[in-house]
């Protein structure tokens, strides 16, 4: 049975389209500015206009590496919580984390991202601090799906709900960072750096 369920998940991997998005769904009525930063070699994506209250789509390419951040209008050009993903990574799949490592303050950009369609797994939080997002580079907090269309929720929710179903995700699986860049070999029972 569990070779099925393996063998399922990884033809769909292989049948997976290159039409990669992230949809950024404001949920105040800050307006902000979205800006990406793609690792080396990665193609360059326009910083990104979400008005408050609305959602905004965006397209990015196939196999991209990197993350974005946002601010507020009015607000200094700081990076904050970092939306961090990897498109069309090993056998298809696309990785993604919240992380606060670059600046644990921001509490009013990045808060959660998700695969469209689906409540889970989710990275980030509704309100930070939360044991949901990197705060260490050796954190466990990379979260991974076959769908290639992520949500990620920015500000703070005005009216008490956000764009997700629920909030709650104690069970949303995570892997350390290595495992997503394929550093990573088995001896025994654990997962070690090559």
């Amino acid at each position: 049975m569990q070779f099925l369920k393996i063998a399922s998940f990884l033809a769909t991997a292989a049948l997976a389209t290159a039409a990669n998005t992230v949809t950024f769904l404001s949920q105040d009525h800050q307006d902000r500015t979205v800006y990406w930063t793609g690792n080396p070699q990665m193609a360059h994506i326009a910083d990104t206009r979400v008005p408050g209250n609305q959602n905004v789509t965006i397209s990015v390419p196939d196999g991209w590496v990197g993350n974005f951040y946002a601010v507020a209008d009015g607000s200094p050009k700081v990076p904050g919580m970092l939306g961090e993903v990897a498109f069309n990574g090993w056998m298809g799949i696309t990785y993604f984390d919240v992380s606060a490592i670059v600046n644990p303050n921001d509490k009013n950009g990045v808060k959660q991202m998700w695969p469209k369609g689906e409540n889970q797994p989710v990275s980030g939080c509704v309100k930070f601090p939360c044991a949901f997002a990197y705060y260490a580079p050796d954190d466990v907090q990379t979260r991974a799906t076959m769908v290639s269309d992520l949500f990620c929720s920015l500000g703070n929710s005005e009216v008490g709900i956000t764009g997700r179903a629920w909030d709650d995700h104690p069970e949303s699986p995570a892997m350390a960072r290595d495992f997503v860049q394929g550093k990573w070999t088995t001896k025994g029972h654990r997962a070690v750096v090559a």
